[in-house]
């Protein structure tokens, strides 16, 4: 496909109101100035974006002579925010061109041409500019061709760009995915070839890439198939990689497959429950048995949970975001059935804990569906689901916390503070959850007078 560097006029894509506003000022002073970047993509491709950034030949000052409220988002990089008469905050950035990379980052100067501007892109499908007052498209790469053929491709040489910055390889991948592109030839050799290399980027770098698959790619399943086939996947999750080629079960389908099917399955809304699913089945690679033809995976929630919390802390993820997945890939297989005892469903509760309760059943949903299971089953596990947030909504006891007494109490009965307490208070808790009308003041402390008499 032949780029070409003609000014084509197109439909107005609709910006808000102050993106025009902020244009024209800046051009009525003689600064010539753009839309660019995902918006502009997005909004040719018929979409409604709500985050519009502009670019223009003036300097951050003369930015900030022209406007009355803004914001020093990144001046050193050509960025000042300017404040709409909306209230809302947009990015503008004087054009700039690359004059020295390292793999990770690029050193800028600003430039006088958008041209410029957009030969420092990534992709060509990211390097068209949209003018908010004349409706004119400048498309020096070919974009506009690309987004409609879905094609994606690098602006110039790819094995130049992926040098320049090795995130774009993961972002190749992401954008494949999410607007549903064939990579062209060159571009995949490319990113394949420049997998090794993806070790030098940052931890955090590599998750939020991976946290933007999980949210924006629908169905998830197509971007992390290419993590997979590009030798990505290998490179920064192996413990993932482990598990392409390990049956999950005798005659189905391998664990990384059923894994995939999992992660389609929860909401993209629920990207940290959509991590906890790519991990959850991570302990089958290296659990697997087989004895008389029947395979098992014994432990493999606990053997996932450590690999999780490995995996997790390897790429930064916050303390709370690793505890919340560690314990669900932990408790992912541990339901009851659905007309199990009252105390039985108490006692899971409380090992699970309330607050993970209603996303260890959505990981569990979606792991039924990714089997293939009846119906019937599924009905079962709602059912259950339905049981357990009944017994959640009355107040049932299910921690220490929820007894009618405390160390205050023990102590007006006499009883010195010591580990005494503890047995004391878990041996109630038992007692309540096998009968939660037992836990009344009066009751406990009664229990407890007898117990020390």
């Amino acid at each position: 496909m032949t780029a070409t560097s003609d000014t084509e006029t197109f439909p107005d894509l609709h910006p808000p109101r102050d993106v025009v506003w902020i244009a024209r000022r800046l051009i009525d002073a003689g600064f010539d100035t753009w839309t660019v970047g995902g918006a502009v993509r997005d909004a040719l491709t018929g979409g409604h974006p709500k985050d519009w950034d502009l670019a223009t030949a003036a300097r951050p000052a003369e930015m900030r002579r022209l406007f009355k409220r803004t914001v020093p988002v990144g001046i050193e990089h050509g960025t000042v925010g300017v404040l709409g008469r909306d209230g809302v905050m947009y990015e503008v950035t004087t054009f700039r061109r690359d004059v020295e990379t390292d793999g990770r980052h690029a050193r800028v100067i600003f430039a006088d041409h958008v041209d410029e501007d957009l030969q420092r892109r990534d992709f060509t499908i990211n390097a068209v500019a949209w003018h908010p007052v004349t409706h004119e498209v400048r498309d020096p790469h070919g974009g506009v061709p690309d987004l409609r053929a879905r094609v994606l491709r690098t602006v110039g040489d790819p094995a130049e760009r992926f040098r320049e910055d090795r995130l774009r390889v993961l972002r190749a991948l992401r954008f494949a995915g999410r607007f549903a592109m064939r990579i062209d030839e060159g571009t995949w050799d490319a990113a394949r070839a420049a997998a090794p290399e993806l070790t030098h980027l940052s931890a955090e770098r590599v998750r939020e890439e991976l946290l933007k698959v999980l949210r924006q790619v629908d169905p998830p399943s197509i971007a992390l198939r290419m993590y997979r086939d590009s030798g990505v996947l290998a490179v920064l999750l192996p413990e993932l990689q482990a598990c392409a080629g390990v049956p999950n079960g005798a005659g189905e389908e391998d664990v990384w497959t059923h894994t995939l099917r999992v992660v389609d399955a929860i909401s993209p809304a629920r990207a940290g429950l959509r991590m906890a699913a790519l991990l959850h089945d991570a302990g089958k690679a290296r659990t697997r048995t087989e004895r008389d033809g029947r395979v098992t995976f014994p432990d493999h929630a606990a053997a996932g949970a450590a690999t999780a919390d490995a995996v997790m802390r390897r790429l930064k993820f916050s303390n709370a975001e690793i505890d919340t997945a560690v314990h669900l890939v932990a408790q992912h297989e541990a339901a009851p059935p659905a007309d199990a005892p009252d105390p039985v469903l108490r006692r899971w509760l409380r090992r699970i804990g309330p607050r993970y309760l209603n996303d260890v059943f959505r990981l569990r949903i979606a792991d039924l569906r990714a089997y293939g299971a009846d119906a019937d089953a599924r009905r079962e596990l709602v059912a259950l689901w339905r049981r357990a947030r009944r017994e959640v909504a009355r107040g049932t006891p299910l921690e220490i916390g929820d007894l009618a007494i405390g160390g205050t109490e023990l102590r007006q009965l006499g009883l010195p503070p010591g580990r005494l307490y503890g047995e004391i208070l878990r041996d109630l808790l038992e007692r309540v959850t096998d009968d939660p009308a037992l836990n009344e003041r009066e009751t406990l402390m009664g229990m407890v007078a007898r117990r020390v008499s």
